[in-house]
């Protein structure tokens, strides 16, 4: 038979403990940018930190970041990936 919600692992139901109020990465959440931030925010995406790690780091939520780039024209895909199609076309024959 079924487990009831609360007896099952990973539901919040039935949990002890306080819970996280206001979390570290979304403290500054609507929050204006300051111009520290804007570069902080550059500085971590030259030196390809995930944006996970970014979130925590500038104590803001991931979409936060990830619109705020955007708007900046920065790019947060990492630089050393690969591109698709890369290896070399084998000749035709014929």
């Amino acid at each position: 038979m079924a487990r009831a919600a609360w007896k099952r692992p990973g539901s919040p139901i039935g949990k002890k403990g306080p819970r996280k109020v206001n979390p570290s990465y979304k403290r500054r959440s609507r929050q204006p940018w300051s111009t520290t931030d804007v570069n902080k925010l550059k500085q971590l995406a030259k030196g390809n930190t995930p944006t996970g790690v970014m979130s925590v780091k500038l104590q803001r939520p991931i979409a936060a970041i990830r619109s705020k780039a955007q708007r900046e024209g920065m790019s947060l895909r990492p630089v050393n990936r690969s591109p698709y199609n890369r290896r070399a076309k084998a000749p035709k024959r014929g």
